[in-house]
């Protein structure tokens, strides 16, 4: 293998965890690539993995090597693109990371949309409510919603959404619909365990501003089940309208307290930090934006 070559290879190892597993994606032979990476540890003169029982992990140098050699090969395929013009295809892997309720209801049943658009590319989702470490686990794009904390991330605001009071209409006929923020201090709450969620909320009507804690004995960590607790009538939440969107269209689901506004919550596209934002990332990227403003419709 030439150089470029046997940096994919070491890539494809440490994202795969495995030799057999770069070798299927690369398609080639399992010895190809464990010759690739001893003559590139022998060139370089350093352990780049070590090999245990528990599978293969890289040294220190090994996953400096790894991102740089990431990045070399990103920029390598922005060459080629550029030199065969807006004519060429885009082909490889995009590894994407998505919140799952975010994903499930507004991303993955739109796929095929994309995937038809870009015939050569393979799509791999990677679903989690936690922001995780985008290097670490090799994501090209991450979608994450709320506030950023980290910031020296390279993100982009691709989309805003309403935040909403929302309970089922079997809930509100028995506990009666709130008409102020004030009581919600009446009401059983669904509290979103997460960043970007908890119990305590700031409600706006013109220059009136006010502060309420929900109060509830049920917290959950993970959007899915704030869906399914509300849908079961066990309370009201306070959750974005992407959460519910299906339930709000089709009546199942309804908002309290209109007059009154939340904040917003913004949709983020992020990169890893550091490397150029290649161009299977830009394309997606640019698809999920235009599903959210054909959605806002």
């Amino acid at each position: 293998m030439n150089r470029l070559a046997a940096m994919e290879a070491l890539v494809r190892v440490i994202e795969t965890g495995s030799f057999s597993g770069a070798a299927r994606q690369l398609h080639v032979g399992q010895p190809a690539i464990s010759k690739s990476i001893a003559q590139l540890e022998e060139r370089l003169g350093v352990r780049l993995l070590l090999r245990s029982t528990h599978g293969l992990t890289p040294t220190e140098a090994g996953q400096n090597f790894y991102e740089h050699a990431k990045r070399s090969i990103q920029e390598a395929d922005e060459a080629d693109m550029a030199a065969r013009g807006a004519g060429a295809t885009l082909s490889g892997r995009l590894r994407i990371c998505a919140a799952v309720t975010f994903a499930r209801l507004h991303i993955v049943p739109h796929l095929g949309q994309f995937l038809a658009q870009h015939p050569s590319l393979d799509v791999e989702v990677v679903l989690d409510d936690r922001n995780v470490d985008l290097i670490e686990a090799g994501i090209d794009v991450a979608l994450r919603m709320g506030d950023l904390v980290d910031s020296g991330l390279t993100a982009r605001k691709i989309a805003q959404g309403r935040r909403l009071v929302l309970g089922t209409p079997a809930y509100f006929e028995t506990a009666g619909k709130p008409q102020t923020p004030a009581d919600l201090n009446a009401h059983q709450a669904v509290v979103y365990d997460q960043r970007g969620g908890g119990a305590v909320w700031a409600f706006q009507q013109e220059s009136v501003k006010t502060n309420v804690t929900l109060r509830g004995r049920l917290r959950i960590s993970a959007a899915e089940g704030i869906r399914e607790a509300v849908l079961a009538g066990l309370g009201l939440t306070i959750s974005s309208e992407w959460m519910f969107a299906p339930e709000l269209k089709a009546g199942t689901v309804q908002a309290a307290l209109e007059d009154w506004t939340l904040p917003p919550i913004d949709l983020w596209a992020v990169f890893p930090t550091g490397r150029q934002a290649s161009a299977k990332a830009r394309a997606f990227v640019t698809f999920v934006e235009s599903r959210m403003v054909e959605a806002s419709r």
